[in-house]
């Protein structure tokens, strides 16, 4: 009996550390798996840099950026910009597929990665151009890539330290500065009367326009004390947030015309 019990306490002790070492390979797995697109992501912040431009092409009309966009474009057509806060992590190319699924997983060069990409919506018309570039980012829970850093500003002083944006195509290099920042959610269609921020890529006409960017002040955590004009191109950056289910955090500017 003795023996008996213990076969069985050792077959116990073996099936535990069985369990142990399985679930170590794992959790090494999944480590190596974060830093490695932690990697990836760094990496592709810092891409422009390798692009070297001829200094010949540089003049008042055409920036270095802008070449290097345009550079950069041959690698993959669906990089459409190159987006960029000042002082901050947020630094990147800015991708546009036929839909709003493939870059939330795959970078630029269109490698998986959970981090993803930032990608404009798929809606938005550059023949129009249409009014508001609506472009969402990761914003993964322990990252510190793509949009992590934009929930920052829900501080003030930090809007005060970042107030605009760059975004730079092969055709322009633009500045835009912040008119508003707001925590929303992605709402139920029975819902009404909220603010669903993320259908807005082109206004209809000018009472719609100007509907976007009230609600958008409205909503404003606090005043930054800008605004936007008809006509004037809007720019909305949107990433997950988790104050609340189906969370999301908003940055919305507007284009500084030269």
């Amino acid at each position: 009996m003795a023996k008996h019990y213990r076969i069985e306490k050792k077959k116990k002790h073996k099936l535990i550390y069985i369990i142990l070492i399985i679930l170590i390979i794992l959790a090494t797995i999944h480590l190596v798996k974060y830093f490695y697109d932690m990697y990836k992501a760094n990496r592709t912040s810092n891409i422009l840099d390798t692009i070297e431009i001829n200094e010949n092409q540089i003049s008042d009309q055409v920036t270095e950026r802008m070449l290097q966009v345009k550079t950069l474009k041959e690698t993959n057509s669906d990089i459409v910009g190159w987006l960029e806060i000042e002082d901050t992590k947020i630094n990147y190319p800015v991708l546009q597929g036929e839909d709003n699924d493939f870059y939330m997983t795959h970078d630029y060069k269109k490698e998986y990665t959970k981090e993803g990409s930032l990608f404009l919506d798929k809606d938005y018309d550059w023949n129009l151009p249409s009014s508001n570039l609506l472009i969402y980012g990761h914003n993964n829970i322990g990252s510190t890539e793509m949009f992590a850093d934009l929930l920052k500003y829900k501080e003030e002083t930090y809007y005060k330290e970042h107030p605009s944006i760059r975004f730079t195509t092969e055709n322009e290099d633009a500045e835009y500065e912040i008119i508003a920042v707001f925590e929303s959610r992605v709402y139920y269609k029975s819902e009404k009367n909220v603010f669903r921020y993320y259908y807005f890529i082109n206004a209809e006409n000018e009472e719609e326009y100007y509907e976007f960017v009230s609600n958008a002040k409205e909503a404003s955590l606090y005043d930054t004390g800008k605004t936007a004009e008809y006509g004037d191109q809007l720019m909305t950056l949107s990433t997950c947030a988790y104050h609340t289910e189906d969370g999301r955090f908003a940055v919305v500017a507007k284009k500084v015309e030269k």
